[in-house]
């Protein structure tokens, strides 16, 4: 992103403390950059480079060290099936859009519908150590104007739930769109559902809201927690990325010697401050 006019750019940091009217003193990010406008005195946001779209992203494999991304199709479904009912189905069904597949026949209906739209753009995780399905996420809310994208309707099974499979899915796909030029990607789940919010937390999402009664799901009320990373946050969310996803961030027995939390923490407080991107 490049924003122009950058020798006045300020921070509502200064605004709030002089108590503009232009701009509330309880926002959410405080080193949000504005310029004051001429005209009326009032805090507006920086100019943006005019420049083309960013493009749609093309529905293609995705390939990490220890998962794949795979465009989903119907030739997944028995494999989905398989890592989508285990014998705590309900559980991890609960907070879902979907319920717990009761055939290979009902995943492959699935399939075809989620994928019938361009809006969705549904992947396969395959994890490599096993080369068998573990899971499924989408790239969803395209909007190429705004340059914001979300990854939502995410299930991963038992097997690659709180892995490095799941981490290096979203990290493939943070990094897939915002090479492509994004400045936003999203993630979103029921304000109820701790875990998910937790693992937004620990991917190096920042918490933007509560909406509150924002859908009706399965019949019952649901309220929303919005997080987000930003462009940039992500060559600090990257290299936190890329350290924690290394082998040699990993025991012999598997487990990990730094945690994920704690390098994204750090480095959206380096990128809050303008430090170095290094991780170290």
């Amino acid at each position: 992103m490049r924003l122009l006019a950058a020798s006045v750019l300020r921070t509502t940091t200064a605004l709030m403390v002089r108590g503009s009217r232009g701009v509330s003193g309880g926002l959410h990010d405080a080193t949000m950059p504005y310029v004051i406008d001429p005209a009326t005195q009032l805090a507006i946001g920086p100019e943006m480079e005019a420049r083309e779209l960013v493009q749609v992203p093309e529905h293609k494999v995705l390939e990490g060290r220890y998962c794949r991304l795979e465009p989903l199709e119907a030739r997944h479904a028995a494999e989905l099936y398989a890592c989508s009912s285990p014998a705590d189905a309900e559980v991890r069904f609960r907070y879902l859009f979907d319920a717990p597949p009761r055939s290979v026949e009902e995943v492959e209906s699935w399939i075809r519908r989620s994928t019938a739209t361009p809006a969705y753009l549904y992947y396969a995780v395959v994890d490599k150590a096993s080369g068998r399905v573990g899971g499924r996420q989408s790239l969803m809310r395209i909007d190429p104007t705004h340059r914001s994208i979300e990854n939502g309707n995410v299930y991963m099974g038992p097997g690659v739930a709180r892995s490095r499979v799941a981490t290096e899915a979203n990290y493939l796909f943070a990094s897939y769109v915002f090479g492509l030029g994004y400045r936003r990607f999203e993630w979103k789940c029921d304000a109820l559902n701790a875990k998910s919010r937790s693992a937004a937390l620990r991917f190096g999402f920042t918490y933007e809201g509560h909406f509150r009664r924002a859908i009706i799901n399965k019949g019952r009320s649901r309220d929303t927690s919005w997080f987000a990373m930003i462009d940039e946050e992500w060559p600090y969310l990257d290299e936190a990325y890329q350290t924690w996803l290394h082998p040699d961030n990993f025991h012999p027995d598997g487990s990990q010697k730094r945690r994920l939390s704690d390098l994204t923490k750090l480095a959206l407080e380096r990128a809050r401050l303008g430090g170095s991107a290094s991780s170290e």
